[in-house]
């Protein structure tokens, strides 16, 4: 399916976009592009594929939930401008 300027101009207008003359024709060749590489997916043979309707049913690969320090509290209270008792000192910010 080629597309003109005219319905990309159409398009632009009700999409309520500002398209100049000169992206017309670029835009008409990139959506013609991409509308060409959709009807390849049409002619792709779907006969015994199960639509996906959600991922849901997929178990995903699960790791232990360890809850560690990082064992980096020094390196990271190094970047701190300001520090108390071992964690980040911020200036108070309710009055």
């Amino acid at each position: 399916m080629a597309l003109d300027k005219a319905t990309v101009a159409r398009i632009a207008a009700l999409a309520r976009i500002k398209v100049t003359e000169e992206e017309q024709t670029r835009l008409a060749g990139e959506l013609t592009q991409i509308l060409t590489w959709i009807e390849q997916l049409n002619e792709v043979d779907t006969k015994g594929v199960e639509p996906m309707t959600s991922v849901g049913h997929l178990k995903l690969p699960m790791r232990a939930d360890v809850v560690t320090d990082g064992g980096i509290r020094d390196k990271l209270l190094a970047n701190a401008p300001q520090e108390a008792r071992g964690f980040f000192a911020v200036p108070k910010v309710v009055e």
